[in-house]
């Protein structure tokens, strides 16, 4: 079915409260894949010791193994979201990615799995183009950097859960020595925790096969020459500007890598300062809950604030003040005394992680056409997710076993995020400037 079949020419936007509940409920399933994607990170050390892994062989399950489906599904599920029902798109993904996480627990081995968290990842990558287009969708562009941060503070909101989970998990496996399940028998505390994490997203697959999607917003198809008629037309509309969508872009995927690559942070708390992973797991929820949905939120009211009183690079400006944050505070805590003092610096680090992570996909939405809005976000979440994940785990894995030795896991963290954003810091001020002339084409 064609995208013009379904569009309703001059729809209205759906009422306040419509629009909200829209949100909370993709917020809700945002953070339910959150929650599955970031619970390997807390369970490292046990996998590691049943299985026999590496640090190597970890960072390849945190980053490609996930990569290589959620990144490269994104295009052809961005074309989809642009044409099909997007409730029932995201229906399907939820339910592939609860029952993958659940079955994780079953690995016996590294391509076990390896292959488990290639389903997980084909799963999450229907639900933010399917997402960020309905918001789109229910609210006019001078509101939408409020939602949009709610959606995207369901990031930290998921990761601060994950590891309330994973901490009293594993402090309760501390007086079991075996679990015993009906039909699997006994299993150990990590298999018992995937379980417990991926089963109940099923239920809330269910829930978005009976919402009543926003009508699609009319739009010119002669804007930008942008048709939207196939993948083609979002592609040709990045290779005209790929300067300023580069430009910015690579500035989100330097917070992915450095974002991914803190899965390792659990097992370096352990080795550098003798952190249990659950006593990690249990500070990192207080920061993940307080810093992270605080900041998305707060940059979303700012930015509708700027945007209203006529700054229209509102969310541009935003993520840069969010970058010049990030990077001293993901290195120095790798070079302090006490974990204590790491975690300040990682309080910070979380609130500008947020700031980037709303405030990013709103400066995509603000210079790209309706027509092909999935299409684009999709791109750009494939981009930043093939960054973070190809990039990020993996190059600290294999600094840690081959180059510093895995005592010092954290030195492969920190050269991971001064390697990486070198040459996106640099041309900061070249990429505020062709974001800002783009942006006075299209308004």
């Amino acid at each position: 079915m064609a995208s013009a079949a379904i569009e309703q020419e001059g729809a209205r936007y759906p009422s306040s409260r419509a629009g909200w509940l829209m949100v909370a409920l993709l917020t809700l399933a945002y953070v339910f894949s959150f929650i599955d994607r970031y619970i390997l990170g807390l369970l490292i050390e046990p996998i590691k010791a049943d299985l026999g892994l590496t640090d190597a062989q970890i960072g390849w399950v945190l980053g490609p193994a996930f990569a290589i489906f959620y990144a490269t599904m994104g295009l052809p599920l961005g074309w989809l979201v642009d044409r099909k029902r997007r409730t029932w798109i995201v229906a399907a993904g939820i339910f592939v990615w609860s029952f993958a996480t659940a079955i994780s627990g079953l690995a016996r081995s590294f391509l076990h799995l390896f292959l488990a968290r290639m389903a997980v990842g084909v799963g999450e990558a229907t639900l933010s183009p399917a997402a960020m287009s309905m918001i789109s969708d229910s609210f006019p562009p001078e509101r939408r950097g409020k939602p949009i941060s709610v959606y995207v503070a369901a990031l930290s909101l998921g990761a601060g859960i994950a590891s309330l989970i994973g901490s009293a998990v594993l402090t309760w496996a501390k007086t079991n020595d075996a679990i015993v399940l009906p039909l699997l028998g006994s299993v150990l505390p990590w298999q018992f925790t995937f379980f417990i994490v991926g089963l109940p997203g099923i239920l809330l697959a269910g829930v978005f096969l009976l919402v009543r999607e926003p009508p699609r917003r009319a739009h010119d198809a002669r804007q930008d020459g942008v048709q939207g008629n196939d993948v083609r037309d979002a592609l040709k509309y990045i290779r005209r500007n790929a300067g300023v969508y580069g430009g910015f872009i690579s500035l989100a995927c330097v917070m992915a890598i450095v974002a991914y690559s803190q899965s390792f942070l659990a097992p370096v708390f352990e080795r550098t300062w003798g952190w249990p992973p659950e006593k990690y797991a249990f500070v990192n929820a207080i920061v993940l809950l307080s810093a992270g949905p605080a900041s998305v939120f707060l940059s979303g009211v700012v930015s509708d604030r700027w945007a209203q009183a006529g700054r229209s690079d509102a969310p541009i400006r935003l993520l840069v003040i969010g970058y010049v944050v990030m990077l001293p505070t993901a290195i120095v805590p790798m070079f302090v005394a006490t974990p204590e003092i790491a975690f300040v610096f990682l309080f910070v680090n979380t609130a500008a992680v947020g700031i980037i992570s709303a405030m990013a996909v709103a400066a995509v939405l603000a210079i790209t056409p309706s027509a092909i809005r999935g299409q684009i976000v999709a791109l750009y979440y494939m981009s930043i997710s093939m960054a973070g994940l190809f990039l990020g785990p993996p190059t600290v894995g294999y600094l840690s076993t081959h180059v510093f030795g895995e005592q010092e896991l954290r030195l492969a963290y920190a050269a991971t995020c001064a390697i990486y954003a070198l040459v996106p810091t640099l041309f900061i001020g070249a990429t505020l400037r062709a974001y800002s002339r783009q942006l006075a084409r299209v308004s």
